[in-house]
């Protein structure tokens, strides 16, 4: 992949295509899933969205919050830093944007964030993030193209098969996002 010049850390907007959930109008079952959201702001449209059918939405956000958010395993910077990845290779600009900015607050790095925007995912970084990079890149085109050798340089920067489980969870999750949000809706 080329340079990533369109996509931005700044904040940006998702409009849905279909009329999200208003919260004044809610069924009891609609509040009850939007409960299960991290954020402690407002309920985005995207929530508000994917609030139509409360039980998948539910499903699909405790698992979102237990590959993101548990805690043990790979380091929460780092699992954005998959998330990126594999929304840059999925043309998701909201998402990359999202998850640039996580990875910035977690880590205080926007040096790493900076290249991958301005020169693309194959300008040179620490061995460790060149490996997830290298990882989550080739688990997010189709076909993927992950293999052992992937593997190996994760575990040669000190990843174990926990840890590397977690990263392909972070990149998978996000081939399934990114396209849900793509099929409901826009950024800009």
């Amino acid at each position: 992949m080329s340079k990533v010049s369109n996509f931005k850390v700044k904040t940006l907007v998702w409009e849905p295509y279909m009329p999200p959930v208003e919260l004044a109008d809610a069924t009891p079952e609609q509040l009850a899933a939007m409960q299960v959201t991290p954020s402690s702001g407002k309920v985005s449209p995207y929530v508000r969205t994917l609030a139509h059918d409360p039980d998948s939405y539910v499903t699909r956000t405790r698992l979102f919050n237990d590959i993101m958010y548990v805690e043990g395993g790979l380091d929460r910077a780092e699992r954005e830093l998959g998330a990126l990845i594999a929304s840059c290779i999925n043309g998701c600009v909201y998402c990359a944007s999202v998850h640039a900015r996580r990875f910035i607050q977690l880590t205080g790095n926007s040096d790493t964030i900076e290249r991958i925007y301005r020169f693309g995912l194959h300008e040179p970084d620490s061995p460790r993030v060149r490996a997830i990079i290298d990882f989550c890149e080739a688990l997010s085109i189709t076909p993927p193209s992950a293999t052992p050798e992937h593997v190996a340089a994760l575990r040669r920067e000190g990843l174990d098969d926990a840890q590397i489980l977690d990263l392909a969870h972070s990149a998978a999750i996000f081939g399934w996002a990114n396209r849900l949000m793509h099929t409901l809706g826009h950024s800009h």
